[in-house]
């Protein structure tokens, strides 16, 4: 559940919480874009933050190393793989959804000798392999495929622009436009007769 802080108006200050008191249930991710990105050139600050309500930090930064092990891109920021993070956060308002993502995160540590985040890459990997078939894991893959693929930020860093209804369609906007290619040979492309 998420935490609550009810503050009673007083004028004696020692019954006021603490900020630490008060910042107890929320947790925070962070981190920089990296510069000369076509990401960071669109975002209005290279910073990024996340809060999470539901889970604690370890367990924030457990979600994102999956997500990274799963869906690897060398490219693709935090940032991105954050919002994964951000949907499982808010999946876990749900109590029986939250100790699902408790108990597999624990799963993960115990494969690793409770060190998943310090685990090799084939450490990792190979604890997720043994998990493949449980709910844990087909509720985090499942969630990454929407979480990670299918917002602005992904967009851009693939280079997708987005769907093309509203703009008149791809016939007049690059269907045709192979830049990225070599042109043909003309044994490739003979001559109409």
């Amino acid at each position: 559940m998420k935490p609550t802080v009810r503050i009673k108006p007083t004028t004696d200050s020692s019954a006021m919480p603490s900020r630490r008191q008060f910042l107890k249930g929320t947790v925070a991710l962070s981190g920089v874009l990296a510069s000369g990105t076509l990401l960071a050139t669109l975002a209005p600050s290279r910073a990024w933050a996340l809060s999470t309500s539901h889970l604690d930090k370890t367990q924030a930064e457990s979600l994102l190393a999956m997500a990274k092990r799963l869906y690897p891109h060398k490219t693709l920021p935090d940032a991105v793989y954050a919002l994964l993070v951000k949907d499982v956060d808010e999946a876990c308002s749900d109590q029986a959804t939250r100790e699902l993502v408790i108990d597999g995160i624990s799963q993960l540590n115990a494969a690793t000798q409770n060190n998943w985040l310090g685990a090799s890459a084939a450490e990792q990997t190979a604890a997720l392999k043994t998990m493949e078939n449980e709910a844990f894991f087909q509720m985090v893959r499942g969630q990454c495929i929407h979480s990670l693929y299918d917002n602005q930020m992904a967009y851009t860093h693939f280079g997708y622009e987005g769907e093309s209804w509203t703009k008149g369609g791809y016939i007049r906007r690059g269907f045709d436009d192979l830049t990225w290619l070599p042109n043909p040979s003309e044994a490739a492309s003979p001559a109409v007769i």
